[in-house]
């Protein structure tokens, strides 16, 4: 019988991360990369991707590379399995966390229903689903190859609940329709790869709510009064939740969406 510190290592394993240098997906590096997982972090933007792959390597003494990627360009998704093998020889973890988010200054994006665009609604969804559709493909041979191979979502408590669109009243903010309806999306497309890729890969998911992000304090107080644990969430509160599904502890767990929005949902 192993251990529960067995079950969690990840000593010798490779994650591939999407989003690695965002809030989110940097703090699910560090839950890995303290576990002993050596990391592949895929975002747009090499700089960061230097930065925070020599931060990351130094300080837990793991593998950590960076590889520029528009996961909005089919042709540049195909370039990230030849690099996972020719420099880790293995993936064993996708965690496919990489969204579209838009801005208040996107044209179709934060504005009324009938104004929201077919533009950025295709953007939203080649981002947030078909991206990770396609890098599970890609990556699907690599992972059933030892036979622990996980692939872990990162959607969000849009993609199961209905907005309440007063929560946005005097700010900038709102919530398309296309990231709720990617992120459901990606909720479904887990159901699916987990009984299609079994029983060599799992597949699971995670939904976070609300993140700080410095939102206006009339967003906040509001979200937070809506919220049984009384504050919104915090990058490390998604750390462990990615871990157990990414490490053996979760080895009889497939298929299941980890709603982590401190009681949002419950009520």
């Amino acid at each position: 019988m192993r251990t529960i510190k067995q079950m969690l290592s990840m000593e010798g394993r490779v994650a591939v991360i999407t989003g690695g240098c965002g809030h989110i997906g940097r703090a699910i590096a560090e839950g890995l990369a303290e576990q002993g997982c050596n990391l592949l972090l895929i975002d747009r933007v090499e700089d960061a991707l230097k930065a925070t792959s020599s931060v990351l390597g130094e300080r837990w003494d793991v593998q950590v590379e960076g590889l520029a990627v528009d996961l909005e360009n089919a042709e540049a998704r195909v370039s990230v399995a030849p690099f996972i093998r020719e420099r880790f020889g293995r993936a064993d973890v996708l965690v496919n966390n990489a969204g579209f988010v838009g801005d208040s200054k996107m044209t179709g994006w934060v504005v009324p229903f009938e104004e929201q665009s077919i533009e950025t609604w295709r953007r939203a969804v080649e981002v947030n689903v078909t991206a990770g559709f396609h890098l599970s493909q890609l990556l699907a041979p690599m992972l059933r190859e030892h036979r622990c191979g996980s692939i872990v979502n990162v959607a969000s408590i849009y993609g199961l609940l209905g907005p309440d669109m007063s929560l946005y009243d005097r700010t900038e903010m709102g919530n398309p329709a296309a990231y709720a309806v990617s992120k459901g999306g990606l909720i479904q497309l887990t159901r699916w790869m987990s009984t299609v890729l079994a029983p060599d890969i799992r597949v699971n998911c995670v939904s976070p709510g609300g993140v700080a992000r410095n939102q206006p304090q009339v967003f906040v107080d509001k979200y937070v009064t809506r919220t049984p644990l009384k504050r919104m969430g915090e990058e490390d509160d998604f750390k462990g939740a990615v871990l157990y599904f990414s490490s053996d502890i979760s080895a009889w767990v497939t298929g299941q969406n980890l709603v982590v929005d401190g009681g949002w949902s419950a009520w």
